[in-house]
């Protein structure tokens, strides 16, 4: 485990995640992966109550090139980088036919994923917007997961909602497999453009992305993530200063996390598909 601007990480590379994930032992107690990147970080100075979940997760990953490189510059050690993107194109490829489910994903995205990954039963359930603010869509979504049983489960949602999501799956009776936490990671397995190779490994793809959707990226990017990489300075000189400033009062986790399911536990058998929750 690294040590990483006050998370502790999984030091391991795309390939040796790809192997820790393939040898979970299959009706395990469902656990979750998670990928902080530099929003993630900007997100948890904001909403301190968010690092119970990352801190819950079995593997906690570097997403974020910048930062590594960023703290190569300076002198500081980081953990091994292993997207979520990444991860998740490793895995598809390398599973076995058998059922996957996917929360999130637009229909359109998810029936070409279904193409370029025949010989996997995907299990669809696309919720709502405003996730957090619906308390029903949200234990939708989640005995969605409950029921499905798959090994691996795709959570698809953005951060945090898709880390609450996986948190509330965890906390359910009878819930087995691997929740991963990935964000975009689909979009891009299903066809959609990603960031030049130099790009990624320049740890400029939020660049890319910025450049895409100037819009809805350009406080994140722009505003929000520049005190994380200020953070990382702080540390190299030693500064005596938090690493993550408390922010504003965060609210509460949504009520819906720890709401017990209407649905009994499942059975450890593999499930034939079933009609989405919704």
């Amino acid at each position: 485990m690294t040590d990483f601007l006050g998370l502790e990480f999984n030091d391991l590379s795309v390939s040796e995640v790809v192997r820790e994930l393939l040898a979970r032992r299959r009706f395990a107690r469902f656990t979750y992966v998670v990928t902080p990147n530099t929003d993630h970080f900007a997100r948890l100075r904001q909403h301190p109550a968010l690092r119970l979940i990352y801190e819950h997760a079995w593997l906690r990953l570097l997403d974020s090139r910048l930062l590594a490189n960023t703290a190569r510059l300076l002198g500081l050690a980081s953990p091994r980088v292993a997207t979520g993107a990444d991860i998740t194109a490793c895995l598809l490829a390398a599973l076995e036919p058998q059922i996957v489910a996917v929360v999130g994903l637009r229909p359109a995205l998810m029936d070409q994923l279904k193409q370029r990954y025949p010989h996997l039963c995907f299990l669809h359930h696309a919720p709502p917007e405003n996730l957090l603010r619906n308390d029903l869509a949200f234990r939708r979504a989640r005995d969605f997961a409950v029921r499905a049983n798959a090994r691996f489960t795709f959570i698809a949602l953005g951060s945090p909602l898709q880390e609450l999501l996986a948190y509330a799956i965890a906390l359910q009776p009878g819930s087995t497999g691997v929740g991963l936490c990935v964000g975009a990671a689909l979009e891009y397995c299903a066809g959609a453009p990603r960031a030049p190779g130099w790009m990624q490994r320049a740890g400029l793809e939020w660049l890319h992305r910025l450049a895409r959707e100037p819009v809805r990226l350009g406080e994140r990017y722009l505003l929000d993530d520049p005190p994380v990489l200020a953070a990382l300075v702080a540390e190299r000189f030693k500064r005596k200063v938090p690493r993550f400033p408390p922010g504003p009062p965060s609210q509460s986790l949504p009520d819906a996390i720890s709401a017990r399911g209407p649905y009994p536990p499942p059975r450890p058998v593999p499930l034939q598909k079933i009609p989405d929750a919704g």
